[in-house]
């Protein structure tokens, strides 16, 4: 058997998300689709993580194993993209791994960013690709909250409530806000996330933000580890898998 590891670039708008899921189309269905009818037969292709509907990702990382060598990679990702191009997603690169290989558990790192567009007029080259919010945002007061999640915490606040992980502990190796004009840019770091942390942490860096919370409200919510003293969630259409490393 031969192991290969797969970057994948998509758009999750219309998806259900990254998970084969029975009430609709997902990423996972329609990449794994493309490799079997390449290889004429059937394979199983794993993920780093699940994206949920509408998440997008720069570089998503998944594997899958074939009894056939794949000699040549332009013309494996060329074939699967022309399978591909009614959908947006794409194949950025192949590359073969040892049997061992795992997308998902051999990550030792994930990056996350997320996209707010701060400009009181409506969004058209960014729609569903962005949280648009009209009321300006402090950026400097979301920095100090972005610092307070860094390191290791419990993280229960974040945490959705259908997540499955053993543990709310995480460690955050980098939690930081910038603003480039008019867009403002989340980043965080960490080998692995909760369920909706990211998109909770936003929303509640952004409820900071507007004023509607203090630091002190802030940093309260956060070490109550309660989910109900979490912000709004944030849009899923602003979060994008970023990086996974190896």
């Amino acid at each position: 058997m031969f192991t290969y590891h797969l970057k994948i670039e998509y758009l999750g708008t219309g998806f259900v998300g990254w998970q084969i899921q029975k009430n609709g189309l997902s990423i996972q269905e329609v990449v794994e689709n493309a490799i079997s009818k390449f290889l004429r037969y059937k394979i199983r292709l794993i993920g780093s993580g699940r994206t949920d509907s509408g998440v997008h990702a720069f570089e998503q990382s998944a594997h899958f194993k074939t009894k056939k060598k794949i000699k040549k990679k332009d013309t494996f990702i060329n074939s699967i993209n022309f399978f591909l191009s009614k959908y947006s997603v794409v194949i950025l690169d192949i590359k073969k791994k040892s049997n061992k290989f795992h997308a998902r558990h051999s990550a030792i790192e994930r990056t996350y960013k997320y996209l707010i567009v701060n400009r009181p007029s409506y969004l058209v080259l960014d729609k569903n690709k962005a949280w648009h919010v009209k009321k300006k945002l402090n950026l400097e007061k979301m920095k100090k909250g972005a610092k307070i999640l860094k390191g290791t915490h419990n993280f229960s606040t974040f945490r959705s409530s259908s997540c499955e992980s053993k543990s709310p502990l995480k460690t955050l190796t980098k939690a930081e806000v910038e603003r480039k004009k008019n867009k403002i840019i989340f980043t965080f770091i960490s080998k692995s996330f909760l369920k909706q942390q990211v998109r909770s942490m936003v929303g509640s860096l952004k409820y900071l933000g507007e004023g509607k919370w203090t630091i002190k409200d802030f940093e309260k919510a956060f070490k109550s580890r309660r989910r109900s003293m979490c912000a709004p969630t944030a849009p899923p259409y602003g979060l994008y898998l970023y990086k996974v490393k190896y």
